[in-house]
C-alpha cells in the first residue's frame, strides 16, 4: 500500500491516530464506516455501493518513533457483473501489516535502499521503506480504505456466469475480392 495519510478532502473514511497519545502498551480500534463515508468509497473506488466497511487494527509504539501498525478490514461491496451486468456483492478480507515511520527517517531509508539498488549486488532482496508519519498522525481510515480498495475484484462475475462470444460463420463468398471475383465471373459482352 502507498500513501495511506492523505489530503483530508480526498479520504472518504478518516480515524486519524495522534502518535504521540500511543500508550506503550499499544493500542487496539474496532473502526466502522459510516453511511456517508461508505457512498463516499463507493464513488471514489467506481463501485455501485460499499454495503459495509469494518477494520480492526492493533497500533504498537516501536523504538526510534517507529510505530507497528497490523489488522484486518472486512467490507462487503456491490458491483456490476461483467458478463450479464447483473448486481453482485462481494466479500473482501484484507490483512494489514505495516511499519510506520518518522517522514526524515523515511526519506533517509529510501535514499538508502536506493543507492543500494545502483550497487552491483542487485540480486539482494531490498527491503520496503516504512510508511511515512505525516504530521504525527496515522490514518486508520485511510489504511482501512486502501486495503478495501486493493481487494476489489476488478472483473466481478455472478456465480455460473460464463462469457461466450457469439460465433458467426463467414459466408465464403464474403472477403475482400468477392465483387472482383463477381466481374471476372461475369460473361463479357461482344
Amino acid at each position: 500500500m502507498t500513501r495511506p495519510n492523505a489530503e483530508p478532502q480526498t479520504d472518504p473514511w478518516r480515524v486519524p491516530v495522534i502518535v504521540a497519545q500511543i500508550p506503550d502498551t499499544g493500542l487496539h480500534r474496532e473502526i466502522e464506516a459510516s453511511s456517508r463515508e461508505r457512498e463516499a468509497m463507493a464513488e471514489v473506488a467506481g463501485v455501485r455501493e460499499v454495503v459495509s466497511a469494518k477494520a480492526s487494527f492493533d497500533v504498537s509504539p516501536k523504538s526510534g518513533g517507529r510505530v507497528h501498525v497490523t489488522g484486518n478490514v472486512r467490507a462487503r461491496i456491490g458491483q456490476t457483473c461483467v458478463v450479464t451486468l447483473d448486481p453482485v456483492e462481494s466479500e473482501i478480507d484484507e490483512e494489514i501489516d505495516l511499519m510506520f515511520a518518522p517522514e526524515a527517517e523515511v526519506r533517509r531509508l529510501a535514499d538508502l535502499i536506493e543507492e543500494g539498488q545502483d550497487s552491483d549486488d542487485a540480486a539482494e532482496a531490498v527491503p520496503e521503506p516504512p510508511e511515512a508519519i505525516i504530521a504525527g498522525v496515522i490514518d486508520l481510515g485511510r489504511l482501512a480504505t486502501d486495503a478495501l480498495f486493493l481487494g476489489i475484484d476488478p472483473y466481478p462475475r455472478k456465480p455460473g456466469a460464463v462469457f461466450e462470444a457469439q460465433v458467426t460463420a463467414h459466408d465464403p463468398e464474403d472477403h475482400p475480392f468477392a465483387a472482383l471475383k463477381a466481374l471476372q465471373d461475369k460473361p463479357k459482352r461482344k
